[in-house]
């Protein structure tokens, strides 16, 4: 098969779908591997490395996309890349298509079978394409609170561990999950006081054993993120449905009892968010303010640490690269229930019942829409 794999143009995205140890890996399975020229550069591969490991380079992505029969992207495909894709093709990506209407109709427009990282799982009821992701972007949450935090960025001019005789910083983590978890590492080992809130008792447990007396935990209702948000320097929203758009857990009312200058990071933003006055940023321009509260939205946090982010991706999807490639779309689906789950759309259908509930489309089961 020929596996195509385009530069990332969403903003600042410095990320690559393959590393040259992925490259390597298909091309010894007699695959091709076609990726455009500069991919690589951002995070620390060149042309030299990829063509080293057995790929060919495409001046251009028109190229990728009218040669490939998989197309490997990391970050959803643009407008303009939407319009290159083709019936019969495969698209391999993160979609997050439940609060994206117009690449949902382009999606289905294209007539491609596009299966999201986002919605793969395992054995383990998780969700392995998007966990090396979440565990980024869990510690650059705290990374980048502290730094909007200082008052030189407009923040309350809270250090995150205090000092001797001065108070840390209270953070409060909405979600127990893998964001929060790496949130709660680097927070708690830069010394904050760390409340994390969650709906799972058993993942509550979990984390009291694993931090004990460093972290508070307490069951995620309305009334309890209302009371800890009046203290909080910084809120972290780690919420995940997987395929679904984010619950609204904080409202715009909840923010009037918060102290100004404090600094609110929504790293379920792909999913739509799970503060009511979010809206997505870029790197360009990553905050905004609503009522004297700083909002960090960007949507693709892990892009901005390129390196580790691509390694650590490429290390959880090169196995479906491979059986895609190995088996073609029908049979690896098949021989795997959870690359199946990853199907959201095919052949105009949409085969993700999430995606399909949000959107107002019909529901087709993934293995309907491929019979």
């Amino acid at each position: 098969m020929l596996i195509g794999v385009p530069k990332e143009i969403k903003n600042h995205e410095y990320r690559v779908a393959l590393t040259p140890a992925g490259v390597q890996e298909l091309c010894a399975r007699k695959h091709k591997v076609l990726i455009q020229s500069g991919a690589g550069v951002h995070a620390g591969f060149s042309d030299a490395h990829y063509e080293q490991a057995g790929a060919q380079l495409a001046k251009d992505a028109r190229t990728v996309f009218e040669q490939a029969q998989l197309v490997v992207k990391v970050k959803e495909p643009q407008p303009e890349e939407c319009k290159m894709l083709r019936s019969g093709q495969i698209l391999f990506a993160y979609l997050h298509l439940a609060p994206d209407p117009e690449q949902t109709k382009a999606l289905l427009a294209s007539g491609a079978s596009c299966v999201a990282f986002e919605t793969v799982t395992d054995d383990f009821h998780a969700l392995p394409l998007l966990t090396p992701m979440s565990e980024v972007a869990g510690r650059m949450a705290v990374q980048e609170g502290a730094y909007w935090l200082e008052s030189v960025r407009g923040g309350s001019g809270v250090l995150l561990g205090g000092v001797p005789g001065v108070a840390p910083a209270n953070v409060l983590i909405i979600g127990g999950g893998v964001v929060g978890s790496n949130a709660a590492q680097v927070a708690v080992g830069m010394g904050a006081q760390v409340t994390i809130v969650d709906r799972s008792l058993r993942r509550l447990r979990q984390l009291d054993e694993l931090y004990g007396a460093k972290i508070v935990t307490q069951y995620s209702t309305e009334a309890v993120i209302e009371h800890h948000l009046k203290t909080s320097d910084l809120v972290i929203g780690a919420v995940l449905i997987p395929g679904a758009t984010a619950p609204k857990l904080v409202s715009r009312a909840m923010l009037k009892g918060m102290r100004p200058g404090s600094v609110m990071v929504d790293v379920a933003i792909d999913q739509g968010g799970c503060f009511a006055t979010s809206r997505a940023t870029s790197h360009d321009s990553p905050t905004f303010i609503v009522d004297d509260i700083i909002h960090y939205c960007v949507a693709n946090m892990p892009g901005a640490v390129a390196r580790t982010s691509t390694v650590g991706l490429a290390n959880a999807t090169l196995p479906f690269v491979v059986a895609l490639a190995d088996k073609g779309l029908a049979k690896a689906m098949a021989d795997d229930a959870h690359l199946r789950n990853g199907l959201n759309i095919h052949q105009g259908k949409v085969t993700e019942p999430n995606v399909a509930s949000a959107l107002g489309y019909e529901y087709v089961s993934a293995q309907a829409a491929l019979a």
